[in-house]
């Protein structure tokens, strides 16, 4: 099996491709390698909207793909390929957050450099307006409790069943609504003068 194929499989809604992670498993480097093609980019999407640093997401990414090689033994019959990575990503970003979290109680918390809002690569000839939509994003999810964030991202940037959240993240699907609708509300609240142009006089 491919990686096109194990994408079809994927996005049927199908468990996750019995050979490929088998063959995994069984030690087959171009087996892993397909199932990092497949789904190396959207763990790193995952995590670069959860904590906003690119360099950070490209690390997190490698660090989720070793723990994921590590543990294809543990990788349950039937379990689908990208609800089990996207668990092993969340793990991988909470950790992330708490450490940040110890670093930031022995930082100046009044240093904003300490919270880093956007890309630094970002293109330079953004225009004004694009780079302070993106800060105001930014801020917006950075306010957001953690299960409120996972369940934005995944659900309305990753367009994921609440079925498939709920395994990612243990929670019922009861909370997942609860959280995704209290998030919507604060995104929208921080984001409505952008969303109403009242900035910049426009």
């Amino acid at each position: 099996m491919d990686v096109k194929q194990l994408g079809d499989t994927e996005a049927a809604g199908g468990k996750a491709a019995p050979d490929i992670a088998e063959r995994a498993r069984a030690g087959d480097p171009e087996a892993f390698q397909a199932i990092f093609r497949r789904f190396g980019r959207p763990v790193q999407a995952f995590i670069y909207h959860m904590l906003g640093d690119r360099s950070t997401a490209e690390e997190l990414t490698q660090e989720t793909f070793v723990r994921a090689y590590r543990r294809l033994d543990r990788m349950e019959a039937g379990s689908k390929l990208s609800t089990w990575l996207f668990g092993i990503a969340r793990n991988v970003v909470r950790e992330e957050i708490r450490d940040k979290r110890r670093s930031l109680r022995k930082a100046d918390l009044n240093d904003t450099t300490a919270l880093p809002l956007r890309d630094e690569r970002a293109d330079p000839d953004q225009n004004f307006m694009t780079r302070e939509l993106q800060r105001a994003i930014w801020r917006s999810l950075r306010g957001l409790s953690d299960d409120q964030r996972i369940v934005f991202v995944l659900k309305l940037l990753h367009r994921m069943r609440y079925e498939e959240i709920s395994v990612i993240t243990g929670s019922s699907i009861g909370k997942l609504k609860t959280d995704l609708r209290r998030a919507r509300l604060q995104v929208r609240q921080k984001l409505q003068p952008y969303l109403a142009g009242r900035i910049c006089g426009m």
